[in-house]
């Protein structure tokens, strides 16, 4: 019973709950990045670069093997889809950009501004006084 009370707690500190928005969040924000790049911004690559679909950038490893009575595929082909991992790597920079970007807005959010010379605080009185004994030393 004590394990299920500390799980209780656990789950429900502030912390977890927020990882778990972040975590959902995440994913539909990826969802987002990958429709971008698959329907905005890579068609207009293969265009640029000859009219190709990157999809289909393919390395054939080893042909399919059909039945040739039926045409029907017995074992499938062996592919590197080099296209797939070309989408996958700009997917994967639009979103370390974007993070980038938040945490860079955060920090610049949070970062404390220098505390001017009009603004320090004065000294305390244990300051003083040993800024007073610096003084008396100095002139002995």
């Amino acid at each position: 019973m004590k394990i299920l009370k500390e799980f209780k707690e656990f789950a429900m500190k502030g912390n977890v709950i927020d990882m778990a928005v972040g975590i959902i969040i995440g994913a539909a924000f990826g969802k987002i990045v990958a429709s971008v790049v698959n329907d905005v911004i890579m068609p207009p690559i293969g265009l640029l670069v000859g009219g190709i679909d990157f999809k289909d950038i393919v390395i054939n490893m080893k042909d399919a093997v059909t039945d040739p009575t039926t045409g029907k595929i017995i074992k499938a082909a062996v592919t590197i889809k080099i296209g797939n991992f070309i989408q996958t790597v700009v997917d994967f920079t639009i979103v370390a950009f974007a993070i980038f970007l938040m945490i860079k807005g955060i920090n610049n959010l949070t970062r404390k501004k220098p505390v001017s010379e009009t603004q320090a605080t004065p000294p305390t009185k244990d300051q003083e006084l040993l800024t007073e004994i610096r003084d008396l030393i100095k002139k002995s």
